[in-house]
């Protein structure tokens, strides 16, 4: 029996080279993260003829440099750091390399490498090891070239550390990868930290000094929010933002923020995430010392959110279009009140000790493990929770200014008739009333239009959302090809089966032209949104609309086996406003109780309109049998906010809630109501019945 062991081609040296470090950058990057796990304060790298190949590149650092054991059983090993990532340094560092794949991908970036280093346990020895890889290339394989350390003593230089020079490199360098290592330089070590650690390695270039210059602006005390997350040691996250004052705006608790995890944990060790958040107009800087240009172009060149695991970034988070976070995606899709990478600047930092975030060989982020997606949502969860606190801040805003506008309309109006009726002059008195009803009519109409345009905008949501709901009911086949192959179905059936039709295919056709029915109805329904006449301003009946509704759908209720009760008071009281306000609400409740019952196991599916009248108001129930509001996906105040939804597009609700309060009334919602689903609550003043 013969025995024998793996051993490595020579060939797999540049494999690695060129596969896990594919800029230059990058492993310049790696030799950094070396300085800082050796416990270096400083660490300078210096580019020397890399505008074309066969320059040089020196990293120098004052760390505690490499003993002979070291250099043979931790630099030298490939697939093996020698450093122990559960145990802290000499400085109270955790170490960021594992492997050492990442310093060798760097150190052959040059045709040779030389390499000096000092250890501090070793204060007269110096130890230098020179590596051309080109000997590498003659061999077959790696363990047939020996490489030689010579150990001599230091003579002048007494202060410990390590030099590596990248000599003779294989291709050049840049500006934009000049450009870019040094913007990763400066990132490396967290510059928004409050505690940094020490750590600064630095680029002797142009581009480096004016990117530290930048950075050193720190211009957050400019923002408008900021947001201070983190995740504690049981997984629990809590979350406030303040204002550019530093006052406390809104808080959260584990339950606010994680509304999709139904109150399950984070698993994530340690982490803290905050967020800068900036308005880039120019009247949002009125008074502050930075001018929004100063901002801008920071933000250009630092902006997006950052990761930092154990004091190190983490590359490529927060690099320029890597939106890791999915912040201008979710803009996007619901753009008030939420941030881009553009206007805002983060960091998440997380205290790994056991290492469970990890990153890929070829350095191109982390392995994306349970822990890793549990990273991602705590941001996104985070930033969806300030978003909505955000959003309902600003409908109070607007809603307290609308209400101010009219009043001070109102005293206006009557100051200006007051000083009228002071006019001692009859005649003068006269005209002035003319001129003022003359003009407060125009203002009217000029309002009418305003209300009529706004009125427009939700009818048209109205009828996207009803329209989308009739893309999901329907096939792509235009509805009059379906009616007419019925008819042809039905009429060649009965001459061809004659008695036996009824026994095989009648349900079939029934069932197919009771469908077409349904889905004609959702047509209808659109168009009858879009009329004109509806937006007319006057008095509507509010009982005739539910009336007109409910029969407008009832083909289509019916073909959902969906059973609606109208339970409405007796007469029909009016108000003073649009039909297709009163549409948008009933359509709106009537789509969003479909929409719940879908999910629902009752053997009947109910909806109920019911109405009582209340002195000189109306109140509207709108319930159903469906599984109800559940509140660990979404607050009762959250549902009326546009985008915030657990199905469909979420305006549907919104569009409830601002066409009632137009209306003069007030909307409420039940998570369970007297039939078990939700329950909406409508109340609108009338003028009469």
């Amino acid at each position: 029996m013969s025995e024998a062991s793996l051993r490595f081609s020579s060939e797999i040296l540049k494999r690695l080279g060129e596969e896990l470090n594919p800029n230059p950058d990058q492993g310049i990057v790696e030799l950094a993260k070396n300085a800082y796990d050796a416990d270096a304060l400083n660490c300078e790298i210096e580019l020397h003829g890399i505008s074309s190949a066969g320059g040089r590149i020196r990293i120098a650092d004052d760390g505690d440099g490499m003993t002979l054991e070291q250099i043979r059983n931790g630099f030298l090993v490939l697939g093996r750091s020698g450093k122990d990532a559960r145990k802290e340094t000499r400085l109270g560092r955790i170490p960021s390399g594992s492997k050492g794949l990442g310093r060798l991908a760097a150190l052959r970036l040059g045709h040779e490498v030389d390499v000096q280093t000092l250890p501090l346990s070793e204060v007269e020895a110096r130890h230098a090891l020179r590596i051309d890889w080109r000997r590498f290339e003659s061999e077959d394989l790696v363990e047939d070239v020996m490489l030689e350390i010579d150990t001599a003593p230091r003579g002048r230089r007494k202060k410990n550390g390590t030099t590596i020079e990248l000599l003779d490199l294989r291709s050049r360098m840049t500006r934009p990868d000049v450009k870019r290592l040094a913007r990763s330089l400066i990132l490396l070590a967290d510059p928004f930290s409050e505690d940094p650690s020490g750590f600064r390695p630095k680029l002797r270039t142009a581009e480096f000094e004016d990117l530290e210059a930048l950075v050193s602006a720190r211009y957050f005390e400019d923002a408008d929010f900021h947001l201070i997350a983190e995740v504690d040691a049981e997984g629990k996250a809590s979350a406030r933002a303040v204002d550019w004052r530093g006052e406390e705006l809104f808080a959260g608790d584990h339950e606010a923020i994680s509304t999709g995890r139904r109150g399950a944990p984070y698993a994530l060790p340690s982490t803290r995430f905050d967020l800068w958040i900036y308005r880039l107009a120019r009247e949002a800087f009125s008074g502050r010392t930075a001018t929004v240009g100063e901002v801008k172009e920071w933000l250009g060149a630092f902006g997006g959110v950052h990761l930092y695991v154990n004091g190190l970034r983490v590359a490529p988070y927060g690099n320029k279009g890597n939106d890791w976070l999915e912040m201008n995606l979710r803009r996007a899709a619901s753009p008030e009140e939420r941030p881009s990478t553009n206007t805002a600047l983060g960091r998440i930092s997380v205290s790994d000790e056991t290492g469970c975030l990890q990153q890929k060989t070829d350095r191109s982020g982390l392995i994306e493990n349970d822990v890793y997606e549990d990273l991602r949502d705590f941001g996104k969860e985070t930033m969806d929770w300030l978003a909505r606190r955000r959003l309902e801040h600003a409908e109070k805003r607007r809603s307290a200014a609308r209400a101010k506008t009219k009043a001070q309309s109102q005293v206006s109006k009557e100051s200006v008739e007051r000083q009228i009726e002071e006019t001692p002059d009859p005649k003068r008195r006269k005209s002035l009333k003319s001129a003022f009803t003359r003009y407060d009519n125009s203002r009217q109409s000029e309002a009418d239009r305003l209300r009529r345009e706004v009125q427009l905008y939700r009818t048209l949501s109205t009828a996207g959302i009803t329209a989308a709901t009739f893309a999901h009911e329907s096939a792509s086949n235009p509805l009059k090809v379906i009616d007419q192959s019925a008819l042809t179905i039905e009429r060649r059936a009965k001459r061809a089966l004659k008695d036996d039709y009824s026994s095989t295919l009648a349900a079939a056709v029934g069932k197919l032209k009771k469908a077409a029915r349904a889905v004609g109805v959702l047509a209808s329904v659109t168009l009858t949104l879009l009329d004109r006449e509806s937006r007319r301003v006057g008095r509507v009946e509010l009982h005739s609309v539910i009336r007109g509704q409910l029969s407008t759908l009832k083909p289509f209720l019916d073909g959902r086996d969906v059973k609606v009760e109208a339970d409405l008071a007796s007469g029909d009281p009016y108000i003073h406003g649009t039909p297709a306000a009163v549409e948008s609400i009933f359509t709106n409740l009537i789509n969003n109780a479909l929409t719940a019952l879908e999910s629902s196991s009752a053997d009947q599916r109910r909806v109920v309109i019911r109405t009582e009248l209340e002195e000189d108001g109306l109140v509207v129930r709108v319930m159903d049998n469906g599984p109800g509001i559940d509140e660990s996906q979404i607050s009762l105040s959250d549902i009326w906010l546009p985008g915030e939804t657990t199905h469909d597009t979420g305006l549907g609700l919104t569009i409830v809630r601002d066409s009632v309060t137009d209306l003069g009334g007030s909307a409420e919602a039940l998570a369970s109501g007297e039939l078990g689903g939700a329950e909406f609550v409508i109340t609108l003043p009338i003028l009469g019945q």
